[in-house]
């Protein structure tokens, strides 16, 4: 009888929490003192409840602590020491400070940067292109101050806006970010680092001359939208090139007033008009970049779809509807927990030679999250192993 490779002496849930490693959880934990004065719920546990949450999809605490209870004498496998009360995960989720949580992600995105790069359009445009936006998470009490009318019945809905930062060649978040709904997109601005040998790429509704400015006096590339209303002189009408795509209607260079206090500068930038014949629409951008050709600009606007795409992978594949905690803190260490969810489950998608879409991982692995199969063997060659496991039924029926 052969004997199937499809079985492993460690759980699927066990096999994604040693992706972490506990070299990035000591050096979190002293870094943030987050185990100080505590004697068994330590980081490391509460780590790991939050993540069975995150990857089963749990929607309260009661679920969270019984889901947990039911596989004592299986934590050995996923390194968990104590298995959390109620009461316990409550009060953990309102104490621990939220920023090891922040720590650990960042341990992990350091760790498994080469896993997730993608240097193909930094060897194009020569800089590292980089794409900021924000994505606002409904809560279910006023926790937060949300935005929008007062309703009739006095009663408000609160909000988290997580603002995020990505590299271009990468599928998941380089800087978070957390501030309450009503606050303006524009802060994010001051937290952006400014260099030459990046481009900045985000949405019209970040539009700021004095940022603009800054980027240009630094040497910083940015490309967004102009916006509709805006007051602008048109300085030069640049010549479109035969080799150019014919999408590009125009290529001007225009000058915009700048009005800091008293004082008032101008900024000359570039506006280019781009033919969209796929959505069949024109698109205007605004950029500061003088040297590439008309047509990249467009392009490199079109890659800001990366960050839609991550808000809405998060949103879908983890639960961000139903909170464990009515306090900003836990809130925001459930935020955590499913970036850190996010991106291990993208590390194993990126390890993997077989295609395997993200929500498909997601499914698959909280279907067999306690189940002993090796995960990156079976899931290069689903197929084979099922059979190898089919057949090794059929004989052990016979005897």
């Amino acid at each position: 009888m052969n004997k199937s490779i499809h079985f492993f002496g460690q759980s699927v849930f066990g096999q994604l929490i040693s992706l972490i490693g506990n070299s990035i959880l000591s050096d979190a934990t002293q870094k943030s003192q987050s185990d100080r004065y505590i004697k068994k719920f330590r980081t490391k546990d509460h780590l790991i409840s939050m993540l069975f949450c995150v990857l089963a999809k749990c929607t309260s605490l009661r679920e969270v602590s019984g889901g947990m209870l039911g596989l004592s004498g299986k934590t050995r496998h996923f390194q968990l020491e104590h298995i959390p009360y109620r009461s316990t995960l409550s009060d953990a989720n309102k104490r621990r400070n939220a920023d090891v949580f922040g720590l650990i992600y960042n341990g992990l995105l350091k760790k498994y940067s080469h896993f997730l790069s993608d240097s193909r359009i930094k060897e194009v445009i020569k800089k590292q292109i980089e794409i900021f936006d924000s994505t606002t998470i409904s809560l279910f009490q006023d926790i937060l101050k949300c935005v929008g009318r007062k309703p009739k019945s006095g009663k408000r809905k609160g909000g988290i806006k997580v603002h995020t930062i990505i590299n271009v060649d990468e599928t998941v978040p380089k800087v978070i970010w957390f501030t309450h709904s009503a606050t303006n997109d524009h802060i994010l601005l001051k937290k952006l680092k400014l260099d030459v040998n990046t481009i900045y790429v985000f949405d019209k509704g970040y539009n700021d001359y004095k940022a603009f400015k800054l980027f240009q006096d630094t040497g910083t590339g940015f490309v967004t939208r102009i916006k509709d209303n805006a007051v602008y002189d048109i300085i030069e009408q640049q010549e479109i090139e035969d080799h150019i795509h014919s999408g590009v209607l125009e290529d001007t260079i225009i000058e915009i007033r700048v009005k800091d206090g008293e004082n008032t500068s101008k900024l000359k930038l570039r506006q280019v008009t781009f033919y969209d014949r796929v959505l069949k629409r024109k698109s205007e951008f605004l950029s500061n970049l003088f040297d590439i050709r008309p047509d990249l600009i467009a392009a490199i606007y079109k890659l800001r779809w990366q960050i839609e795409l991550l808000f809405k992978q998060l949103k879908q594949n983890f639960p961000l509807k139903y909170f464990l905690g009515d306090n900003e803190n836990a809130i925001k260490i459930q935020i955590y927990c499913a970036l850190i969810a996010n991106l291990l489950m993208t590390v194993v998608q990126k390890m993997l030679k077989r295609s395997w879409s993200f929500s498909n991982l997601v499914s698959f692995s909280k279907i067999h999250l306690f189940n002993y199969i090796h995960l990156m063997r079976f899931l290069e060659n689903p197929d084979k192993d099922w059979l190898k496991l089919e057949n090794n039924i059929v004989q052990l029926s016979l005897f």
